[in-house]
């Protein structure tokens, strides 16, 4: 089985600052000034500390993209603990202590997200991601789940339920998660060559034959090259077809 990968968040925090009214000569006037004098003042401060937060979290994205993972971490903290609820920050240090293997403190980061903005596919498909590499399938798949409810044709979703779903031996299930993956996006080869695993695991040789050919057709050298040692295929190594077609694409 091939995962997809983990999604990063992009932030583009703004803070839109009001100005005052004209300045009038009476007394009421001038008191509603002040008022109004104060609140710009404190729209700017508020406006400087997101600042500094989103300075924070493009440099955080920076070493992440470099990976460069310890440096985007710190940078992430900084961004968070001056922006606590910067949902983005706490998504993306999720994904640099994951690329750590660091998966507890991951998936701390990316319920943080979560509870901060609840509507984040990005959080819940990445928690879904962290909860499966604990082994955690059950709660992986109510993770993805909440991504797709958020965002129906997120076919990577998609994609990492199918595996979940047979992690858990549910087969079926596990196929019309990933032909929902390929009914979104029909070149999503990474998805014929899940399904080419999850029928070799109930060994239908026919179905493996015809779903592996499809994701071969699409990247010969990567998909060609992993099923020779991925273990979903020991049950159809042997059969001559399946070894032919490795064979063919190996030329």
């Amino acid at each position: 089985m091939v995962y997809w990968r983990l999604l990063v968040a992009s932030s583009c925090l703004s803070f839109l600052i009001s100005g005052c009214g004209n300045v009038a000569n009476s007394a009421a006037k001038d008191s509603k000034q002040v008022v109004q004098e104060i609140n710009v003042a404190q729209f700017i401060s508020e406006a400087q500390i997101t600042k500094k937060a989103e300075y924070f979290f493009h440099q955080g994205n920076i070493f992440l993209n470099s990976h460069r993972y310890e440096e985007a971490i710190r940078n992430f903290n900084k961004a968070v603990s001056i922006k606590p609820q910067l949902a983005e920050g706490w998504i993306n240090r999720g994904n640099a202590l994951t690329a750590l293997q660091r998966y507890q403190e991951a998936l701390v980061s990316y319920e943080k997200a979560i509870a901060i903005k609840p509507n984040r596919d990005e959080a819940w498909y990445n928690r879904g991601n962290i909860l499966s590499k604990m082994r955690r399938y059950q709660e992986a798949i109510a993770s993805y789940d909440k991504a797709i409810a958020i965002k129906p044709n997120k076919y990577e979703a998609w994609i990492n339920r199918g595996i979940a779903l047979t992690k858990l031996q549910r087969y079926q299930e596990a196929i019309a998660s990933y032909d929902k993956a390929i009914a979104i996006k029909p070149n999503k080869h990474l998805a014929y060559y899940n399904k080419a695993c999850t029928y070799a695991l109930q060994n239908n040789i026919k179905l493996t034959i015809e779903n592996l050919e499809k994701a071969i057709k699409f990247n010969p050298d990567k998909y060609a090259k992993i099923a020779r040692t991925d273990p979903d295929f020991h049950k159809v190594r042997d059969n001559k077809k399946f070894q032919a077609l490795l064979q063919v694409t190996s030329k």
